[in-house]
């Protein structure tokens, strides 16, 4: 079995894909090829934002968003210690601060009260991460950041394809920023991502930004980096695009019949109200985790750990002085949480043995 089975889905789109990486050979614009503005419209529209602009990876969307508001040295960024390490350190890259603040606990998404206690007249932006593929609390931090003046950031590296009411994640803020590695809801065949955003002047910033700062070729108008998306990835995602709400629909019912068959015996995903959760990973709770996961382990059931060990207890942000007790919810949670197999290709027969294994280990 199959932690995310990512072969199954190819066999699926095999003729899609392969004839759009063809399509690439040969033309040969490997570099911004057509193939990048054709997913660029299509994923705009699928958020329903007027730009989306692709990079190459997710950490470099998060990395052009910071520096198309021009985040720096003196600057705070608030953010969760829940959460992977991109998310926070693209903020130090450009010498501001990172402010790690609490999650909930249903969710596992940014606290919109610890977001308001850690407000500054230095705060210069806000990152929440909607975790796992359920979008977090926005409507409630979009208004603490309305009230700050302070543009809101969404990660929304998981979260791609969920939903909160009517509205998609990464179409829910002035920015937002999604990712492409191969595992995420909507993956290529290596590194890639986008950048989202509902702002004329931002969305040109960021994409002279993703080319070395060039607002034509070889005349630049500010410092940029090169974090453009490969015409080859854009190809992948382009033949996985027509698929993706179908597997966004499987992925939620495969989430609920999990929490049907596991509920009152870990801790399952809770969904927030007028959510839908598309579950990047079916993360649980348990007790023992070293022993789950060793007997999920004898079971032939994969299982992994998205985060064992919070930001702010990273070696890399020993920095900022924050210690054991700063986020003690957080640092609760992440000794306790644990993802099982999830994708759209997971068939109910392997689902099954996930259940059971889980079941047996708790005698239930």
């Amino acid at each position: 079995m199959q932690f995310i089975d990512l072969k199954s889905q190819y066999q699926a789109y095999r003729t899609e894909i392969d004839a759009g990486i063809a399509r690439v050979l040969e033309h040969g614009r490997y570099i911004m090829g057509p193939e990048i503005a054709e997913m660029e419209t299509q994923l705009a529209d699928l958020v329903d934002q007027p730009h989306a602009i692709s990079c190459a990876s997710g950490t470099d969307a998060l990395l052009l968003a910071l520096m198309a508001l021009g985040v720096g040295p003196g600057d705070e960024v608030v953010t969760v210690g829940f959460t992977f390490i991109a998310t926070a350190e693209v903020i130090s890259l450009l010498g501001a601060t990172p402010v790690f603040v609490e999650i909930c606990e249903d969710d596992y998404g940014m606290d919109p009260e610890a977001l308001a206690a850690a407000m500054t007249e230095r705060t210069k932006a806000i990152i929440p991460v909607s975790l796992y593929g359920q979008v977090c609390r926005m409507e409630a931090i979009n208004q603490i950041a309305a009230e700050h003046d302070v543009v809101v950031i969404e990660d929304g590296a998981q979260s791609l394809g969920a939903r909160q009411g009517d509205r998609m994640s990464c179409g829910l803020s002035t920015f937002s920023a999604t990712s492409f590695f191969p595992s995420k809801p909507l993956g290529c065949y290596g590194d890639g991502g986008a950048l989202f955003t509902n702002d004329d002047d931002l969305a040109r910033i960021c994409r002279e930004l993703r080319a070395h700062g060039q607002e034509r070729r070889y005349v630049h108008t500010r410092i940029g980096v090169n974090a453009r998306m490969d015409a080859i990835q854009a190809a992948v995602i382009l033949g996985k695009l027509p698929h993706f709400e179908a597997e966004m629909q499987k992925r939620s019912e495969l989430g609920e019949r999990y929490t049907e068959a596991l509920k009152g015996i870990v801790t399952t995903p809770q969904i927030l109200p007028g959510n839908r959760h598309v579950y990047a990973q079916y993360s649980i709770q348990v007790d023992d985790r070293d022993g789950f996961r060793a007997h999920l382990q004898e079971a032939g059931v994969p299982t992994a750990v998205h985060y064992p060990v919070p930001l702010h207890l990273q070696e890399a942000f020993q920095y900022l002085g924050l210690g054991r007790g700063h986020l003690p919810r957080s640092e609760r949670i992440s000794e306790r949480i644990v993802s099982l197999p999830m994708s759209p290709f997971l068939t109910l027969t392997d689902q099954d043995r996930v259940i059971e294994a889980v079941r047996e280990f708790h005698g239930a």
